[in-house]
């Protein structure tokens, strides 16, 4: 491996001055995390979980730590709104909160919603258990330079019983700026039991731009709660993004996510998921769509471990170009989860002979009476499909279209917002090479 200090990415990072907070146990976290980066670095491509997704070209750059202009940076706020998606907001620029943006008056009875910079200066103890982790695992660098350096973030909390009717608004935007920056977001989610919520999370630019941000986030359904989470990502063509969210159900809790990959240079998310509750029930969709010289890359771990779990994912990946997309999708059951059923479900479409997609379904099964089953192609368009359509008089490229977006809207179906639904579908098409 070579000496971390020698890599323009890394000496920047670790030049970076770590936020203070005067919180003993927080700062010990960020200084000890920073120790572990430093001495592992970046993971290489022998690192499994990093296989297809080589960091050389992001480790010869360096960053600029913070950006004290996003305080002020003029932003239009209506380029932040999203059809049918109305609830309280919570705005970010270059990792910066920004009160002027966000929407956070007259919160319905029972929701916290706040900064997790305001969350700590207020009442710290509450966030000590999820924040005072230490990472070390090889293929956890990005998370190792995210718990030493995030300053802000989401704390979002749901009373036991309390079922918030109005989608919540997240809201992560990349703006230019003096430089290339390094910014870091941390988000604290809870749903107490009973609890349910709807919430969108959004990352998108206000214009081009080259930032390396990490995004880290633990969402806790507590006993009987229901989350419904969309995700679109529509970061700056030159931007590097690397996410990595922790999702853990206890009984009979249910989650749904929809997630639209369509920004970045650099996309990389990782989900994990754990089912610990007799009973939990996870519903995931996706769709990853790299055109140009884009990397996106899904890394999907789900653990069933408690008895009559359920997950269900389907995924859809379209590169065009020369893009590359990466999709890994990981089922463990482990023992004493009998009665688990899961599936996973993974097509992929290759619009150009120089597109590139990796997929590696996984299944691994240590308990009795489940049910399970994965599956993964990679392929182009049906020619017989194709000829249908052109023998109505139908052209080919818009026949060529019709039939990709109709193969990526399949992870929309069930989404149950209309006007949100009609929107992503649109930006679906849109994402289509022309």
């Amino acid at each position: 491996m070579s000496e971390p200090a020698l890599l323009p990415l890394v000496a920047s990072l670790v030049d970076a001055p770590l936020p203070v907070s005067g919180i003993a146990w927080l700062d010990a976290m960020r200084r000890d995390n920073r120790e572990v980066f430093v001495a592992g670095g970046l993971p290489l491509a022998r690192v499994e979980a990093w296989k297809y997704t080589a960091l050389r070209g992001l480790a010869r750059r360096p960053f600029v730590d913070g950006d004290a202009a996003a305080l002020t940076r003029a932003v239009d706020p209506s380029a932040l709104a999203l059809p049918g998606v109305d609830g309280a907001r919570l705005v970010f620029v270059n990792g910066a909160f920004r009160a002027d943006l966000s929407a956070l008056d007259a919160l319905p009875a029972g929701l916290t919603l706040q900064p997790l910079s305001q969350a700590l200066h207020a009442d710290p103890d509450p966030l000590r258990f999820v924040l005072s982790r230490r990472h070390y695992e090889a293929d956890e660098a990005f998370t190792q330079i995210n718990a030493a350096h995030a300053r802000d973030g989401a704390v979002l909390r749901v009373a036991d019983g309390v079922k918030i009717d109005a989608p919540l608004h997240l809201v992560f935007l990349g703006a230019p700026a003096e430089g290339d920056l390094a910014w870091h977001l941390r988000n604290v989610i809870e749903l107490g039991e009973g609890a349910a919520l709807t919430l969108v999370e959004h990352h998108l630019a206000s214009g081009e731009q080259a930032h390396l941000s990490t995004v880290v986030g633990d969402i806790e359904l507590r006993e009987g709660a229901h989350l419904h989470h969309t995700v679109l990502q529509q970061a700056a063509s030159g931007a590097s993004l690397i996410r990595r969210t922790g999702l853990r159900l206890h009984a009979r809790a249910h989650a749904t996510l929809h997630l639209a990959e369509l920004g970045g240079a650099l996309v990389r998310h990782d989900l994990r998921a754990e089912l610990i509750g007799d009973g939990a029930q996870l519903e995931t969709r996706g769709v990853f769509m790299p055109h140009g010289r884009q990397h996106v890359d899904t890394q999907l771990a789900i653990r069933h471990q408690a008895l009559n779990t359920a997950s269900s994912s389907t995924w859809r990946g379209v590169a065009s170009d020369r893009a590359r997309g990466v999709f890994r999708g990981a089922i463990v059951v482990a023992p004493g989860a009998d009665g688990s059923d899961a599936s996973l479900s993974n097509k992929n479409l290759l619009l150009s002979g120089s597109a590139e997609i990796d997929t590696k379904p996984e299944l691994e099964i240590y308990a009795d009476e489940v049910k399970a089953a994965h599956g993964a192609t990679v392929g182009q368009l049906d020619e017989r499909s194709l000829f249908y359509l052109r023998s109505r008089g139908i052209p080919l490229a818009e026949a060529r279209a019709l039939l990709t977006a109709a193969f990526c809207r399949t992870v929309l179906d069930d989404l149950p917002n209309a006007a949100l639904r009609e929107h992503l579908s649109s930006l679906l098409i849109d994402q289509l090479p022309a």
